[in-house]
């Protein structure tokens, strides 16, 4: 299938509304998809990266603008990921074993969303510095091994650990993606970047469900209906790990 057609493009652009919803980018929801396209796989992996940068920053803004941004619980994430991310886009490592662990670590958490009852939510509480930036780090690593942004890893020890509610993680974990997808691409063969501007419909359909999914999930969805979507997300994650 080519990158540019018409069904593949509509389904990503539902994958961009869906995953930015939550505040993630959606990689792993592209690189699925594109697995179906000619595309190689280190192709569909710098063109997933610069979908990330795109939709991460429309739904950044818009969990921004719904004011629901903590800077202060932000940034100690995001000094522990970006060099981390940098360094793991580096790395060529063999094989996948790490993939299963990943499925279940991811699947786990997805139940705990999707059937956790509202109310045994409790008050959220901050993160050590520390520990923010250990957390960071190594999700940074992972998401630039991967070629990730890192929110589906991030967003939900946010939530689970009670950092965070959900429009706050949401907002964060767009920050986060958009830091760390940079910092992937960064780490990246330049000849290689010429591709995002060569499959710029791709960019276009992911700001366009961006947009409304963004919007949706900053001003329209409350706190219970976010945590259970990205329990969805998270799934959706999952079968893509393993279905290769």
């Amino acid at each position: 299938m080519n990158p540019s057609d018409p069904i593949l493009l509509i389904g990503l652009a539902i994958v961009s509304a869906l995953y930015s919803s939550v505040g993630h980018g959606g990689a792993t929801g592209y690189l699925a998809l594109l697995t179906f396209s000619t595309l190689a796989t280190k192709e569909a992996s710098v063109l997933a990266l610069g979908m990330n940068l795109v939709v991460s920053s429309i739904a950044f803004f818009a969990f921004q603008r719904a004011k629901q941004f903590d800077w202060q619980l932000t940034w100690p994430f995001l000094a522990g990921s970006i060099p981390f991310a940098f360094f793991g886009g580096k790395l060529k490592l063999p094989g996948n074993a790490h993939e299963p662990i990943l499925a279940v670590v991811l699947l786990a958490a997805a139940l705990v969303l999707l059937l956790r009852p509202a109310a045994a939510q409790s008050e959220t509480k901050s993160p050590s510095l520390l520990l923010s930036i250990a957390i960071g780090a190594a999700i940074g690593l992972l998401s630039g091994i991967v070629g990730i942004g890192g929110g589906v890893f991030l967003s939900p020890i946010v939530l689970l650990a009670g950092f965070a509610d959900a429009k706050k993680t949401a907002s964060l974990a767009a920050l986060f993606i958009f830091a760390n997808s940079f910092a992937g691409l960064a780490a990246r063969d330049p000849s290689s970047l010429k591709l995002i501007g060569e499959h710029w419909e791709l960019l276009a359909v992911g700001a366009i469900g961006a947009l409304a999914g963004s919007y949706l999930g900053a001003f329209r969805i409350p706190n219970v209906g976010l945590r259970r979507l990205l329990g969805l997300v998270l799934l959706v994650a999952v079968v893509k790990i393993f279905l290769g």
